[in-house]
């Protein structure tokens, strides 16, 4: 096991004048799973490659158990990874790839069938162990890629969107073995995913990135009821917080014909940065149906999800648009005009230019 670090490392790819991975600073605990999330382009797995040495560190430093390892090659970091696509070897059966890593390393073939022996039996692959990669489902396969990475013993593992393949059933299924099996293992593990409620459910801490630039970094439950930004807010949490640009007001912010109240902090904020709108959040779970109170939704889209639905529609007298939670069984039917109270305490303010929290 290990501890990683970045410092201030950067990748910019020969010819982009933008870096990947901007200046990124985090620090992976010895034992600590780690994901790495954005949306498509952020640099989750330039960052994850740059640990494993197969992308170059324009500048900067990545560390492993404090020593820097930037310009060493990936045979002598003794990492681990998984890849998306699980790049077995179609002509070896599972056994073979399994210990494929340890023939290279001269382990004894006595050594390499324990290891591969105990490591099936952990992942509930004996019965396939002479089955070649074709004769497997996308599942087994996957779960052929872990055993391939756990039979090194490595210091980290490096998870590549590994579930991305499976149907999503088994993603549900197969990332709760990999937190039950990391947790086992205790093994620093680094893993990249676009999937915030893999992320959400998986990680330890959860690093988020945008555009190169790491946005936050805290344990779930903190992202999602601390967000540092707008970004991190619109992002974590499924459906998305609803971010809807709000006029300021004696004692609070105006939505609509509705006033909601701010706490004397973040009007304070306001006030110094001499600001006239704000930018608020509020989860569909913060707001409830209500007879007379509250914003006034007309609804566009109902999901219902069996005990829950989710309403969607605009507000009246604004721009916004909003997700409002309800019960499954009495949800508001599309063309209603309804009205939504907001919980007041869990309401979220972001700068309308930044983007920062405030308050």
């Amino acid at each position: 096991m290990a501890t990683v670090s970045y410092v201030d490392a950067t990748c910019t790819y020969k010819g982009n004048s933008a870096p990947s991975v901007d200046a990124l600073n985090l620090d992976i605990a010895d034992g600590e799973f780690m994901v790495l999330v954005g949306p498509s382009g952020s640099g989750k797995s330039t960052a994850l490659r740059m640990l494993a040495g197969l992308e170059p560190v324009t500048s900067g430093e990545v560390r492993l158990d404090g020593r820097d390892v930037s310009f060493e090659s990936p045979k002598d970091r003794d990492i681990a990874m998984v890849f998306q696509n699980y790049a077995l070897y179609p002509h070896m059966t599972v056994a073979d790839n399994m210990g494929f890593a340890l023939k290279l390393q001269g382990v004894s073939r006595e050594a390499r069938a324990t290891r591969v022996g105990d490591t099936s039996s952990m992942l509930d692959l004996e019965a396939y162990l002479g089955r070649k990669p074709k004769a497997l489902s996308g599942g087994q396969r996957q779960r052929v890629a872990m055993g391939r990475a756990i039979v090194r013993e490595p210091k980290v593992f490096l998870m590549d969107e590994p579930l991305s393949n499976l149907d999503a059933k088994l993603r549900v299924e197969t990332r709760a073995n990999i937190s039950a099996l990391q947790k086992r293992l205790g093994t620093t593990t680094v893993y990249v995913t676009h999937d915030q409620v893999e992320a959400m459910t998986m990680g330890h801490r959860v690093a988020v990135l945008r555009d190169g630039m790491l946005q936050q970094v805290d344990t779930p439950r903190e992202l999602y009821e601390h967000p540092a930004n707008a970004f991190v807010a619109g992002f974590i949490g499924s459906p998305a917080m609803n971010l809807t640009a709000a006029a300021l007001d004696e004692g609070g912010a105006r939505i609509g014909d509705t006033l909601i109240p701010l706490t004397p902090e973040v009007l304070h904020a306001c006030r110094a940065a001499t600001l006239t709108e704000v930018t608020l959040g509020i989860r569909p779970e913060s707001l409830s149906l209500s007879q007379h109170e509250g914003l006034a939704i007309d609804v566009r889209l109902v999901e219902v999800l069996g005990a829950d639905a989710y309403a969607h529609g605009t507000i009246a007298g604004s721009e916004g648009n909003v997700v409002v939670r309800c019960d499954g069984r009495t949800h508001p039917e599309i063309g209603e005009t309804v009205r939504a109270a907001v919980k007041h305490a869990e309401v979220h303010a972001f700068h309308p230019v930044t983007g920062e929290r405030i308050g």
